[in-house]
């Protein structure tokens, strides 16, 4: 299998760190190819603006989708860009690491995706008519491949559950999830979590690397999160709204996109 780990701290010295290090191991020893994309270390630009489209006159309005299009389209993507996407291409399984600040993934982790997930390339994809509304929430360009996201939380895991204050884990990391990796076809892992990060000494660190080496022992078996594709017929086109009646088998919420019994 071939992995990119694209990894999301400036420490490297980290609990995040650390953990990015057993990862890389332990799937280095389970015969996985692994390319790292370390953000911080490479100075990653987070920010879209008029210089990741070269090809656009000075004069003219920035409209991004508009640009990345064309970017995309013509062969104009920025050489930074143009190369994280060639390692999307090249992998089996992408790996998002990064700490959980302020209930999302930190600025430099979104812009990746801000920049990386093109016009044409994650987006925009496919027919978008009265029987098809593009090809994404399932299908798209990264179809397919699997995807999975490593967190640490500073929280207990009390406070990410159903009753804490903090709200479900899944529900937080709903937007990265399905919005952001289900919507370009990603078969999405349940995330690897690490609580209390703020807390960890020793013998800490030696429980959640070995729950880490026995997870990713399973990237090639872990079941998917059964979200519902869009264009399986469970929605609407081109209102793309959930039908009547399926509420019933998949609670409220975000929960309504998934399946109950996780087989389709």
């Amino acid at each position: 299998m071939k992995v990119l780990l694209v990894f999301a701290h400036p420490e490297p010295r980290s609990l995040n760190g650390a953990l990015r290090d057993v990862a890389v191991a332990e799937m280095e020893a389970l015969g996985h190819e692994v390319r790292v994309s370390d953000l911080y270390a490479r100075g990653w630009k987070s920010h879209v603006d008029g210089a990741d489209f070269p090809a656009l006159p000075p004069e003219a309005r920035l409209k991004v989708p508009g640009a990345s299009r064309d970017a995309f389209v013509g062969d104009g993507l920025t050489a930074d860009v143009a190369a994280e996407i060639e390692k999307l291409r090249w992998a089996d399984t992408l790996i998002l690491q990064f700490p959980l600040w302020w209930f999302s993934m930190p600025a430099i982790l979104k812009g990746w995706v801000d920049r990386v997930f093109a016009y044409g390339f994650a987006y925009g994809v496919g027919e978008h008519s009265n029987d098809r509304w593009g090809d994404r929430y399932g299908e798209g360009s990264l179809t397919g491949k699997k995807a999975m996201l490593m967190v640490t939380a500073g929280g207990w895991r009390e406070h990410y559950s159903a009753r804490g204050i903090n709200g479900p884990i899944e529900d937080l990391l709903f937007p990265i999830h399905h919005g952001i990796l289900f919507y370009p076809g990603y078969q999405v892992l349940p995330p690897f979590v690490v609580y209390q990060a703020d807390r960890f000494g020793e013998r800490d660190f030696e429980s959640a690397a070995r729950r880490l080496r026995e997870r990713l022992r399973t990237l090639d078996t872990a079941t998917p999160m059964p979200y519902r594709r869009q264009n399986a017929g469970d929605y609407t086109i081109p209102e793309c709204e959930l039908r009547p009646g399926l509420e019933d088998a998949g609670g409220s919420g975000f929960a309504l996109h998934l399946y109950d019994d996780g087989k389709r």
